[in-house]
């Protein structure tokens, strides 16, 4: 049962509102959105004035209130992480094909699975996507109004919370990538190449993982 209802009592302070979304967010294992928010919070609260209140009261400290797509969470300030940095052994790993599709997924969504391949030059096995939305970083998103209403794939709001983005527009541009060595500057003619299968490709262990391709550390 949640807290919202039409009682006709006034909404509470915005301090007592603001309270509440910080209990809501710092209870939460996930992202908080405004709309489950508000329906928690008491009629006539304001949810989004609680959370920018709150996330100007957190502005310096060693915690803050990040925006991860269309929901909230509490995050370590950015400026911190390399106080939380660990020597750790990656255990699951993505292969290469499902590491480039990841890739066009986040640079070109929505993208059907025909523009995937397109990009890629190779046929992409049903393995690679199922892989992808197992991990919980691909979803099916809506189909385009094309002959054959193809389904689309973009990325989620675990794949931005795990590298630290409020929204896909954030993600390096073409010359960042190329800077840090994940790009090569050859003209787009040499990608050509006829289209393979990538089964033999998609076997989980490959030695490219989603930090290789977007510079996270292990």
């Amino acid at each position: 049962m949640t807290m919202n209802d039409d009682s006709g009592f006034p909404a509470p302070p915005l301090d007592e509102q603001e309270r509440m979304v910080e209990a809501m967010l710092f209870a939460s294992a996930k992202p908080v959105s405004l709309r489950d928010l508000a329906e928690r919070m008491p009629h006539g609260a304001d949810p989004a004035e609680a959370v920018a209140r709150l996330r100007r009261r957190y502005e310096g400290r060693g915690i803050e209130l990040a925006r991860v797509g269309e929901a909230f969470a509490f995050r370590t300030a950015s400026d911190l992480s390399f106080l939380m940095q660990s020597e750790t052994v990656e255990t699951r790993r993505l292969s290469r094909a499902a590491t480039e599709t990841l890739a066009i997924i986040a640079y070109h969504q929505p993208v059907t699975r025909a523009e995937i391949e397109e990009i890629r030059g190779v046929a992409t096995s049903r393995g690679t996507l199922d892989q992808l939305i197992e991990q919980g970083w691909v979803r099916v998103g809506r189909r385009r109004m094309t002959p054959g209403r193809p389904v689309t794939f973009v990325v989620t709001e675990d794949f931005l919370d795990h590298f630290g983005l409020e929204t896909a527009r954030d993600l390096p541009g073409l010359s960042e990538l190329r800077a840090a060595g994940l790009l090569d500057n050859r003209p787009p003619g040499e990608f050509a190449a006829p289209l393979v299968r990538d089964d033999e490709d998609d076997d989980i262990g490959d030695s490219d993982k989603p930090g290789d391709l977007f510079g996270e550390e292990e």
